[in-house]
């Protein structure tokens, strides 16, 4: 887990003085890319990792932060433990860790190394659909989590409708490539999609995060309410197992292997309505079987139907 690497990175650089990519590969059993990557990571976080290039170069940890991480700044903790936390969120063993790092700061530093390692969560499950590049906004949404400071979102909604509202930001997630705002309003806990956030004004007004509040259980509970509205209608399919991973990236979540047998897999489908799932399957053809659900059959029939009836020869 990479949680795991970067702190180790760190602690290697700190009994060694000096590393090269390929020293650290071993040492992490990793390829010497992955391990270039982490170094580069740390470095453009603004942890104090430097390379020096040239005979006898490698990777240095400027002003040899001690084990106990408290030769980092605040800035420099803070730009750790963002970029530690968010692999912590699957993982109850390195959620301790980073427990114990948060204690190993000077006391002046830990609130904040602590607001940052609970700013961000990483859902890798989609919900079907390709990914996003990371919206402009993240970086400013995130500051705003971890500086504790109310926002003044300007949302585009349903229909295009674009509304104003202050917000205190208590997370982001990573869904996937989607990113989604967690925050307080007057009206309660919301979620907010950030691709559809136009603007974002931090302000100098400072927030108190409700006392317990977890970014992860929050984000279950919208996980677990939108797979309630999302999969109120399913139909179980047959394909070849070689296409079966195609499905499930198109379905995402609501797609579930019921059996293989013979070189084909079953695989249930869920959705809001027939119609959904069969728009998917229609470009499919004779590539999937419909099992069960005569509904989605009679939606596949009707947008047949109305592809030869829009396509007939005149």
């Amino acid at each position: 887990m990479r949680a795991d690497r970067l702190v180790a990175v760190l602690l290697l650089m700190q009994a060694r003085g000096r590393v090269t990519a390929a020293e650290l590969a071993g040492e992490l059993e990793v390829s010497v890319a992955t391990a270039r990557r982490d170094l580069e990571a740390l470095s453009s976080a603004g942890v104090p990792v430097y390379p020096q290039p040239g005979r006898g170069g490698g990777w240095r940890l400027v002003g040899r932060a001690r084990t106990d991480l408290s030769g980092l700044t605040s800035s420099e903790a803070r730009a750790l433990f963002l970029l530690v936390g968010p692999a912590a969120s699957g993982s109850p063993e390195v959620r301790a860790a980073l427990r114990k790092l948060v204690r190993a700061l000077p006391e002046t530093f830990r609130e904040g190394a602590q607001a940052a390692a609970d700013a961000v969560v990483v859902d890798v499950a989609g919900w079907g659909g390709v990914g996003r590049e990371r919206p402009g906004l993240v970086g400013v949404l995130q500051e705003a989590v971890v500086g504790r400071r109310r926002v003044v979102l300007v949302y585009e909604g349903r229909g295009r409708v674009r509304s104003e509202r202050v917000v205190e930001p208590w997370g982001l997630v990573d869904k996937d490539e989607v990113w989604y705002l967690v925050a307080g309003t007057g009206a309660g806990e919301r979620t907010f999609r950030v691709d559809r956030v136009v603007s974002a004004r931090v302000t100098d007004e400072v927030f108190v995060r409700p006392e317990g509040f977890d970014l992860s259980v929050a984000w279950e509970r919208v996980v677990s309410e939108v797979e309630r509205r999302r999969s109120s209608v399913s139909a179980v399919v047959s394909v070849e197992s070689r296409f079966a991973h195609v499905l499930g990236d198109q379905f995402g979540r609501h797609c579930e292997v019921v059996e293989e047998v013979g070189g084909r897999v079953r695989l249930r489908l869920s959705a809001t309505t027939p119609l959904m799932i069969a728009q998917v399957l229609a470009g499919w053809g004779a590539l999937v079987e419909v099992v069960e659900s005569e509904e989605v059959r009679a939606e596949l029939a009707r947008l047949g139907a109305e592809l030869v009836a829009g396509n007939a020869v005149r």
